[in-house]
């Protein structure tokens, strides 16, 4: 899909020299990647206080059943 988007050159350069790529292109997509994969470890710190354990669970001696 083609695309045209107006972008501070600056940000691109500093993009493409820091993460060693030769273009525009894969400074844009490596961005977009990251961008991504940050947003869906946010979702997943959201579900850490909404899982209930229950105290009396003990991992450790589950590991020495198998």
């Amino acid at each position: 899909m083609a695309t045209n988007l107006a972008i501070d050159d600056w940000l691109i350069e500093e993009a493409k020299n820091l993460g060693k790529h030769r273009t525009k292109k894969g400074a844009v997509i490596e961005a977009l990647q990251e961008y991504i994969h940050r947003r869906k470890q946010m979702k997943i710190i959201n579900i850490f206080n909404t899982i209930e354990y229950e105290q009396d669970y003990d991992y450790k001696k589950q590991r020495l059943e198998k």
